[in-house]
């Protein structure tokens, strides 16, 4: 069996408010949305190869509900890797940010935010010997 993709979906009470902090301040775009009554019940968000959708919690009521009350003991933790850290942190120091940037033992220069809906993405720039090595 080979893995050709992994998606994250995370789930919220309501989606609207994490859309700007995706397609505005990281470049995503949205490429799926499901209504669900007057608000989104589900959205996929994609730039290039990386997705990541998210579900609200009315959606999974009616779509998984035998895991219903599962889906909303998140929050979810991303780990995310991208090529330049400083093109993203003014707009990850606007946020929540529950890990300041720091430098690892494993090469990587890393800096943690909560999205609008209280995940936790932590971004990390990996150094050119870490990618090497």
């Amino acid at each position: 069996m080979a893995v050709k993709k992994l998606t994250p979906v995370l789930f919220v009470e309501t989606i609207e408010p994490v859309l700007p902090f995706w397609t505005e301040h990281l470049g995503f775009s949205k490429t799926v949305e499901v209504p669900e009554g007057d608000r989104l019940g589900f959205v996929i968000l994609q730039q290039g190869k990386v997705e990541v959708m998210y579900q609200s919690y009315a959606s999974a009521d009616k779509d998984l509900p035998a895991v219903a009350a599962a889906v909303r003991k998140g929050p979810t933790f991303l780990y995310i890797e991208v090529d330049h850290l400083d093109s993203l942190k003014p707009a990850l120091l606007s946020r929540d940010v529950y890990l300041p940037e720091r430098q690892t033992f494993y090469g990587a220069r890393e800096i943690g935010v909560r999205d609008p809906a209280g995940h936790f993405l932590t971004f990390s720039e990996m150094s050119a010997a870490a990618q090497n090595g």
